[in-house]
């Protein structure tokens, strides 16, 4: 049986109570959250747990041997810095930290102390984004040429960080894991409406290996709430809706052709083709239980976990290299 503390307990943070302690092999040992009206609420669902509002009282528990954290995104760094310091294994949602130098510093701990650090990418633990990237790997698509996203809402409004930290990191690292890549440069623009200084909006274009560019779009302010990623191929192209509940995968026979043009020999024209549509089934299970489950099992045999700190790492890079180009007007900066 595994003991595990939850830190912060808000909006987000009672999903992952909700997983772990529905989990078989683990406990919830310790909920930790700064609302003693919402440790009340938890503390009648789970009455064997204690609650606190000093998350040190978490980590000074012998007890608990895995912490997960879902505060906002400004204190990630200091309190995974002191759980991996008091010898815990370490479940941080995204992002990582909010600089590379944070992620840097928690991987190298977490190294020399041979603890587990994991960071909360849920989109990598979806079989829906699973079954994209068989699609590409195998090359079922064909050549990928372009890869565009939408992650847009009505709110929520966050004041910790902006809209790039708050919803880019979920694409960008989905993308990353259908492509198997890290992308090598990167442009993006935003702008700043209900809060100076504060981006609630942002267009992202992601330079990737073999040519391959990838563009997405972010937003607290859009009317309709849109979680979509389209792949376009060759051969085929597919799109990836996590809004629909029963099509989440939809696979296009569509394509570009060259066909021979006989009004001169050896030249070709382009010749649309279309095909079927294909909606593939999917068997879905809700992948944060997915993601709790693993970080689970990395902890019991201490193996690495698919987001493991680098992977942290490699997205912070990525908004920090998109944050340089919105400031010097879109220009491209590499990663």
């Amino acid at each position: 049986m595994l003991t595990i503390g939850v830190i912060g307990c808000g909006s987000w943070g009672k999903n992952y109570v909700r997983c772990f302690s529905s989990i078989d092999g683990a406990r919830l040992g310790v909920l930790c959250d700064l609302s003693p009206r919402r440790l009340e609420a938890l503390a009648r669902r789970h009455p064997k747990t204690r609650t606190t509002t000093d998350y040190a009282d978490v980590l000074n528990d012998d007890a608990v041997q895995a912490v997960c954290i879902a505060t906002d995104a400004v204190n990630h760094f200091k309190i995974a810095r002191d759980a991996l310091k008091a010898g815990k294994d370490v479940l941080v949602e995204k992002p990582l930290a909010t600089s590379s130098k944070e992620c840097e510093e928690l991987i190298q701990l977490a190294d020399s102390g041979g603890r587990i650090l994991m960071v909360g990418h849920i989109f990598l633990y979806n079989r829906a984004i699973d079954l994209l990237r068989n699609y590409v790997s195998r090359g079922v698509l064909g050549r990928i040429y372009y890869i565009h996203a939408t992650r847009t809402n009505l709110g929520p409004i966050r004041s910790d960080v902006n809209a790039i930290w708050d919803l880019a990191p979920h694409d960008i690292s989905a993308i990353s894991y259908i492509l198997g890549a890290q992308p090598e440069a990167v442009s993006g623009t935003g702008a700043c409406y209900l809060s100076h200084g504060v981006e609630d909006m942002a267009f992202i274009s992601m330079r990737y290996p073999n040519n391959v560019v990838a563009n997405i779009h972010i937003s607290w302010l859009y009317p309709r709430k849109t979680r979509e990623i389209t792949v376009i191929g060759s051969e085929k192209m597919a799109v990836f809706d996590d809004v629909s509940t029963l099509e989440k995968i939809k696979l296009y026979d569509k394509g570009v052709m060259k066909e021979p043009a006989y009004d001169s020999y050896g030249d070709f024209q382009m010749a649309l083709r279309s095909g079927d549509i294909t909606i593939p089934h999917v068997e879905m299970k809700e992948p944060l239980l997915v993601e709790c489950k693993h970080f689970l099992d990395s902890v019991k045999s201490r193996t690495q976990p698919r987001s493991d700190g680098t992977e942290g790492l490699n997205v912070v890079r990525v908004v920090e290299a998109v944050a340089r180009s919105i400031k010097q007007d879109g220009r491209l900066v590499p990663v």
